[in-house]
């Protein structure tokens, strides 16, 4: 059976070199090569995630979706791919074809997937032949095994939490002021 080997780059705020190769039957759906690739990162697979067929330049093209979130909308032009039902070969269109996987649409966790090689292979499942650099992991959440990269384009390696961010509400002086209830008692109107 033909066998299609891709580099899977993580894209990281460092920018560190990390990165696996897997090896999968062209005749594989997408779920199974986003089962791999999770579990090549150490990663849950308990996240929505897509992928993008793309170019050259790393633009994201036509949606493959984890499930079908298309909730049967007649004005779409064009049916939803779901994983589980695109195989991998259907969308391959040239020698070095250019996939981008994104996990976790909250932390937006970016892979960049380009097929290497093309070759025979003799087991069935996919597998990882190569594997450079480690996984980053957030401060205080290496035992626990949390995976994390990037969440919004701000980095959140350094520990911080998401949680006390204000995401811009706090920009704007309102001019309130707690002292401004002071003495007011609701049961007087």
């Amino acid at each position: 059976m033909q066998g299609l080997k891709f580099r899977i780059l993580l894209d990281t705020k460092t920018k560190a070199e990390v990165f696996r190769d897997i090896l999968i039957s062209e005749n594989s759906d997408f779920e199974t090569f986003y089962r791999a690739i999770a579990d090549a990162f150490e990663l849950k697979g308990d996240q929505m995630a897509s992928f993008y067929v793309s170019n050259d330049a790393w633009d994201k093209g036509h949606e493959i979706n984890l499930m079908d979130m298309t909730y049967d909308d007649d004005a779409l032009d064009q049916p939803a791919n779901v994983m589980n039902k695109a195989i991998i070969k259907d969308f391959i269109a040239e020698a070095h074809q250019k996939f981008i996987l994104v996990y976790d649409f909250l932390s937006m966790q970016i892979f960049l997937i380009e097929l290497i090689e093309s070759h025979l292979m003799e087991s069935v499942g996919p597998q990882v032949v190569l594997r450079v650099g480690d996984v980053p992991k957030r401060k205080g959440q290496e035992e626990a095994g949390e995976d994390i990269f990037m969440a919004g384009g701000a980095s959140i390696l350094d520990g911080e939490d998401l949680e006390s961010e204000d995401y811009g509400f706090n920009d704007y002086d309102d001019d309130y002021n707690p002292e401004d209830l002071d003495g007011f008692n609701e049961s007087e109107y």
